[in-house]
């Protein structure tokens, strides 16, 4: 029997028992391209339904948890089109087939034991067949172990009868001949070897060997889950679960710590501390980038297909996916700034009126800041995407604009370690100046330099590789094995950067203890620091009192600080 109720838009609700009565016959309710907003409790009291057809409700947004009870079925559900954000808790366990294509504000589903029945499924996003994958694996698993135990229990129960054989010479079968012919017989009173001898009654509930067993359900979900969206949680691994926690933290702390220490440092604001602040900033915002990542997988673990879509469409993605991009070009820019600064005031070190001053930092920083918060900003409007994958990278080049933005993004950063490492080479040239510095200054300086150079390398060279390929669309490594670039290699620089360019320092460490012996703690050490900072400072007024050219100490003198800074 069929019943059809269309292009009715002044029908805004299907009340309770609304078709009670009609037929005792399998019906099938064809309710689309109405005005339909919501289904009552008990609205199909009443009947047997083989399909109930909801599709093109466009302004249908809920159906109550109880519509479906007092019904038997449905074998259809088809809600595609509808403007539905959650299926009924009841009356899903008799579903076969669910179309649910175009129905985008269905972001979640119901628990999946609901759909024990279930053996087609057409869904609006790929990540929700992910939990139908893992709901088929789960079957097939029961399956398997009960087979396990089903043969282990053959082998036991044939043997007791044959020990028995054995026992009695009467006996020439090896069932006796008043019992069955079938040592597992249905029938519990005929054999003593039936089904109830080797399963509990739990294990075969609904079980049917032949259909189970030669004829296994498969259910079949579309759309399947693409190469940028695989099953699986953000992080993929679980030592990477582990691993950004540590990383994150250490991003954080170190950096925090290096602004707190230079931002309430009584001392002047020079051109290193300034430009400090700006690479601490820049690094810290990694780190929260890192935390936020971090923070979801923990939350969405085991059931991130339930949540995929309101991260990757949400506020959440779109807020990383500013925070890593920004921070990592502001990172890479203040990066380059800092070291052509270092290499500017060794190569001038006499010339003071060539010395760069906080008057140029700042208009020089701040063009970084706009350049690195215009990159950021452009995948919120359509050039790329923070949503195509659950790290919220922008991983879209599906556009020649996109490609041409990815690549931009990673020429620029090759360009600026190569900027980076010609620098330090020719502040090593100068450094090695036998009468400008003592050869194990000279070796010292090197390995530190060393040192910038390799942290850098590890960070950019993995990423710019893998990624220039995939901008060609030539990808040589998964979505699942970037993550582990992504938290093993992404931000190393985050991390090495406040030890490295700061916390190592002498200066860094003077305004620590100075800053904690405010705070009534290591006050001798404060003590100490500051005598030796006076100490320096009046030898260098007097020496450069009476000196009329500048000294090869006092150059040796100005190129270790300028590393030192």
């Amino acid at each position: 029997f069929q019943r059809e109720l269309c292009d009715n838009l002044r029908m805004t609700i299907i009340p309770q028992n609304a078709f009670q009565g009609m037929n005792n016959e399998s019906l099938t309710l064809k309710l689309y391209k109405n005005g339909f907003e919501d289904i009552h409790s008990h609205a199909f009291n009443g009947t047997k339904l083989n399909q109930l057809i909801l599709k093109d409700n466009k302004n249908l947004r809920r159906i109550h948890n109880d519509a479906l009870r007092g019904a038997t079925g449905p074998d259809v559900l088809d809600i595609s089109s509808t403007a539905l954000e959650s299926l009924p808790s009841y009356g899903l366990e008799a579903i076969q087939v669910l179309n649910a294509t175009s129905s985008y504000l269905l972001k979640r589903l119901p628990p999946l034991d609901k759909f024990s029945s279930l053996l087609e499924a057409v869904l609006t996003y790929p990540s929700h067949c992910c939990a139908f994958r893992n709901l088929r694996t789960e079957k097939q698993n029961l399956l398997l172990s009960i087979f396990d135990n089903f043969s282990k229990e053959c082998e036991s129960t044939m043997r007791k009868p044959t020990n028995e054989m054995l026992d009695d010479s009467n006996n020439t079968s090896l069932w006796s001949a008043e019992g069955n012919t079938h040592p597992f017989a249905t029938d519990d009173e005929s054999s003593p070897y039936s089904y109830s001898t080797i399963f509990d009654d739990s294990e075969m509930a609904g079980f049917d060997f032949e259909y189970d067993f030669c004829q296994p359900k498969v259910l079949t979900c579309t759309p399947e889950p693409d190469a940028f969206n695989p099953c699986e949680d953000i992080l993929g691994y679980s030592f990477l679960r582990v691993l950004i926690w540590f990383i994150n933290i250490l991003a954080i702390a170190g950096n925090f710590t290096v602004l707190l220490v230079l931002l309430t440092s009584h001392y002047k604001l020079t051109v290193p501390r300034f430009l400090m602040c700006n690479l601490s900033f820049a690094d810290f915002c990694m780190g929260l980038y890192l935390l936020l990542i971090a923070s979801v997988d923990a939350q969405t673990s085991g059931q991130y297909y339930n949540h995929a879509i309101d991260w990757q469409t949400g506020s959440g993605c779109s807020t990383a996916g500013f925070f890593t991009v920004f921070a990592s070009e502001l990172s890479v820019y203040t990066l380059t700034v800092i070291t052509i600064e270092r290499w500017h005031t060794i190569t001038y070190a006499m010339q003071l009126d060539r010395k760069l001053r906080l008057r140029h930092a700042v208009p020089i920083m701040l063009g970084g800041w706009l350049f690195s918060i215009g990159i950021a900003v452009l995948p919120l409007f359509g050039v790329s995407s923070y949503m195509k994958v659950s790290i919220c990278l922008p991983m879209d080049i599906e556009t020649g604009l996109s490609q041409a933005y990815i690549l931009l993004i990673l020429v620029l950063n090759v360009v600026a370690f190569v900027v980076i490492c010609a620098c330090y080479i020719k502040i090593y040239i100068a450094v090695q100046n036998p009468e400008l510095v003592a050869a194990n200054k000279d070796t010292k300086v090197a390995k530190r330099m060393a040192i910038l150079i390799f942290t850098d390398f590890t960070c950019m060279a993995p990423i710019s590789f893998f990624a220039i390929s995939a901008a060609f669309k030539v990808p040589l490594i998964t979505v699942t094995n970037s993550k582990i670039l992504l938290v093993l290699f992404y931000p190393v620089n985050s991390c090495a950067n406040p030890f490295l360019y700061a916390i190592f320092t002498k200066a860094f460490r003077r305004d620590f203890f100075l800053l904690m012996s405010k705070l009534g703690c290591c006050k001798n050490r404060a003590e100490l620091y500051r005598m030796n900072y006076f100490s320096a400072y009046n030898s260098n007024c007097k020496n450069g009192g009476a000196a009329t050219a500048p000294s090869k100490a006092s150059q040796a003198f100005l190129v270790l600080s300028a590393l030192e800074k």
